[in-house]
């Protein structure tokens, strides 16, 4: 019985929560709608009714909206890159449910984006993310956990089609480890912590920690830290395979903002498929792999882009992708 107080109390804590923050990013009356919407989707689209919900939202409150733990912008030229911030500074950025749906909600709203070719996520120069909510967590008991999917919507970033780039000052432990692994390119401060301290909590990681860290940096070096909860440096990140480049704190996003123009230039239909066939690399066995690759190849033939960017070649000019 006080398990089933304590979430019911977590439940409606969440629910005001959500109501302040409704309140303040719209009027009252796009509120109750927006209300009304989620209720429907919950009912109507069951798990993925998030999907469904948000664009229903930024349709009755405005595109983007106002949000409480990230900030949300366009960086680069002609706004081409999504600039997202984690925003609990006070928390270390700890993950929280809110958090999580509000990063949902802007990664729903960049990729519907067509000026957008690519996102960069970061935090502070203090804290990526410091790991999930322990608050919102302690009380949890499996029944909840199983039959409410726990941690199920954070997958949502490793599902964006567009390239993303994730640019890590301070800590990136637990979930914050977890989110940045989940993003496509790993850029690092000088001063970057990675870790997966699950294991000191009485737990282990669950959103992907022991997978995509293991396909990172192998399997000792992954066994250790989880067995551990041991961090590593941003240079022993890079050596292991986990980060691609580290640079001063002050002129990390900056780095990472060029490396989104740089991507953003390409075509945005082709650079999904190269997404798609290297994400495959880690799910196919090497035969299926190349067949995977060799028929999205074969796809390109179908685009405008491909076209284009040949033609280009061959004329010793840019070429001016169009995305189709």
């Amino acid at each position: 019985m006080k398990d089933g107080r304590v979430i019911k109390q977590q439940q409606q804590q969440r629910q005001r929560r959500q109501t302040r923050n409704f309140i303040r990013s719209s009027s009252f009356a796009s509120c109750i709608m927006a209300f009304v919407l989620r209720g429907v989707c919950k009912q109507l689209v069951g798990p993925q009714w998030r999907k469904t919900f948000y664009p229903l939202v930024r349709s009755c409150s405005g595109a983007g909206g106002q949000f409480q733990y990230i900030i949300m912008d366009k960086k680069g030229d002609g706004g081409c890159v999504g600039l997202i911030k984690l925003n609990r500074p006070k928390a270390l950025n700890a993950l929280c449910e809110n958090l999580i749906e509000e990063l949902c909600q802007a990664l729903d709203t960049l990729e519907g984006d067509d000026d957008v070719g690519a996102v960069v996520i970061t935090g502070s120069e203090r804290a990526f993310a410091a790991g999930a909510d322990i608050k919102e967590m302690q009380d949890l008991n499996f029944q909840k956990c199983y039959s409410g999917s726990f941690l199920s919507s954070w997958n949502r970033l490793a599902e964006v089609k567009k390239p993303v780039i994730a640019a890590v000052n301070g800590y990136a432990l637990g979930g914050g480890c977890e989110i940045a692994m989940m993003c496509d390119i790993i850029y690092a401060g000088q001063k970057a912590q990675f870790g997966q301290p699950e294991i000191s909590l009485g737990t282990i990681p669950g959103a992907g920690g022991t997978q995509r860290l293991t396909r990172a940096v192998g399997k000792s070096r992954a066994m250790e830290m989880v067995l551990t909860g041991e961090r590593i440096t941003a240079d022993e990140a890079k050596q292991a395979g986990l980060v691609s480049k580290v640079f001063a704190p002050e002129v990390l996003v900056e780095e990472a903002i060029k490396l989104g123009e740089k991507i953003s230039r390409n075509s945005q239909l082709i650079s999904a498929m190269a997404k798609e066939a290297v994400d495959a690399a880690f799910e196919l066995s090497l035969t299926e792999g190349i067949r995977l690759e060799k028929r999205l190849f074969h796809t390109t033939f179908a685009t405008e882009d491909r076209k284009e960017g040949m033609t280009a070649f061959g004329e010793r000019r840019k070429p001016n992708f169009t995305n189709k």
